[in-house]
């Protein structure tokens, strides 16, 4: 099993570019299973996730042609013919994002089995928001044997108010409405970026859709869909993982080919807590402005609010700034497992709940950790840049689910960090690994 070894200590400076979404990219690609015709898409990364979401819809029967060398960020993807429409356990528990085949499969052959995901290690991610839509559009659901069972002649079209805001739960039913026979009306949608280029590609495909990053959507649905082409929007996840890392090393970092629009709410708190920040058309910078940075409150929230996704960086970068920050986690229940870690690097975290106490500044000091999830592992990272001496994360194949080559994008920065295999002992940790 692989591991990052970093040391700590050196200010990271120069430019970094972005890649694709991957959180746009996967169900962009389900998005291929409601049309017999090709849909290619662009700016794809290369990261485990997509790799893990193409062997799933080759199972379906699903044809699937991606790049190389310079050309390895496009795919086409043809399901002429849907040979066989399940999602198995055995793909689906490795990433949770595969549910979204559920509508797509649904809405173009009349039936769907997917396997129910499980828990997780950042709090429990039920489909019951996914279902509760198929439903309202007139499917029958039933559960057998850990997998949910979905058949419908014809969905026909609605209106269906999600009780909670959901991300997968919003694309899910956005895909299945687009074959529904009239109209649907979806309300309390998510209204992420990701979504929004969802509904692009729908529209390139030749479905009608209006509201899409809105809290209201509606669709008017049609006959049959066609193939298209599409560039997936750039990974603000990514982008703002870069920025805080810049800032926690004392660096300064230029990141480019992002979409600073999908940033703002990072840079209002970076604004807050001292940091001079930078926009110029695709391209962002944050420095420290002039001393330590202040520690500063944070909640997390659906978009346009502060992204789940980036609280475990943003810990991170807390754990060098001056005073007490109060960091609150509305999305998921149990998302602060990096924090034990982190206190073993030196912080001074302290957990409340749904509440995070981080006292600052701390020196943090190399150690062996271990990574829970996705963005856990990347703040462990961003502590291991700023500690004193080297720190082994263990698990980091969280980190190749969602970031590509991002020891090879933190070297070209100045960061002394390289890839090794399973030569050092793994920390004895009671802490459970599971996907993020």
């Amino acid at each position: 099993m692989d591991k990052l070894v970093i040391r700590g200590g050196a200010a990271l400076r120069g430019t970094v570019r972005i890649g694709g979404a991957k959180n746009a990219a996967l169900p962009a690609m389900a998005a291929c299973l409601l049309t017999a015709d090709a849909v290619a898409l662009d700016n794809i990364p290369d990261v485990r996730d997509i790799q893990t979401t193409r062997r799933l819809l080759e199972t379906m029967g699903v044809e699937t042609d991606a790049g190389a060398g310079r050309a390895r960020h496009r795919v086409s993807l043809r399901a002429a013919e849907i040979t066989h429409a399940e999602a198995p356990y055995d793909l689906v528990k490795t990433m949770r994002a595969s549910t979204l085949v559920l509508g797509p499969l649904l809405a173009r052959t009349g039936r769907a089995r997917v396997s129910l995901p499980g828990g997780c290690a950042i709090g429990a991610r039920p489909i019951d928001l996914h279902l509760k839509g198929l439903e309202a559009l007139g499917a029958t659901i039933t559960q057998e044997h850990g997998y949910v069972l979905a058949q419908a002649e014809r969905l026909r079209g609605a209106r269906y108010a999600f009780e909670r805001i959901s991300v997968t739960g919003t694309e899910d039913v956005l895909m299945a409405a687009t074959l529904a026979e009239g109209e649907t009306r979806l309300e309390n949608c998510a209204q992420e970026p990701e979504v929004e280029d969802l509904a692009a590609l729908l529209g390139k495909m030749g479905a009608r859709i209006a509201g899409a990053g809105t809290p209201t959507i509606t669709v008017q649905g049609v006959a049959r869909l066609h193939g298209a082409e599409h560039r997936i929007i750039p990974d603000r996840i990514e982008a703002g993982t870069f920025l805080l890392a810049g800032l926690i090393t004392g660096g300064d970092l230029t990141i480019t080919h992002c979409q600073p629009a999908h940033l703002k709410a990072l840079f209002e708190r970076l604004r807050q807590a001292g940091a001079e920040v930078r926009v110029a058309g695709d391209t962002a910078r944050a420095v420290a402005g002039g001393g330590r940075l202040r520690a500063t409150a944070m909640t997390t929230a659906e978009y346009p609010g502060f992204a789940t996704d980036l609280q475990a960086q943003y810990m991170a970068l807390m754990t060098q700034a001056q005073g007490d920050a109060e960091i609150t986690e509305t999305i998921f229940e149990n998302r602060f497992m990096h924090a034990l870690e982190l206190n073993r690097m030196g912080a001074q975290i302290r957990i409340e709940g749904r509440r995070a106490l981080v006292h600052g500044p701390s020196a943090l000091s190399g150690a062996a950790v271990l990574a829970s999830d996705l963005r856990a592992s990347a703040s462990l990272v961003l502590a291991a840049l700023a500690a004193d001496g080297e720190t082994i994360i263990d698990r980091i194949y969280h980190l190749d689910r969602g970031y590509e080559r991002l020891e090879e994008k933190l070297r070209a920065v100045g960061a002394a960090v390289r890839r090794v295999g399973n030569l050092i002992p793994a920390p004895k940790h009671h802490a459970a690994a599971a996907q993020g």
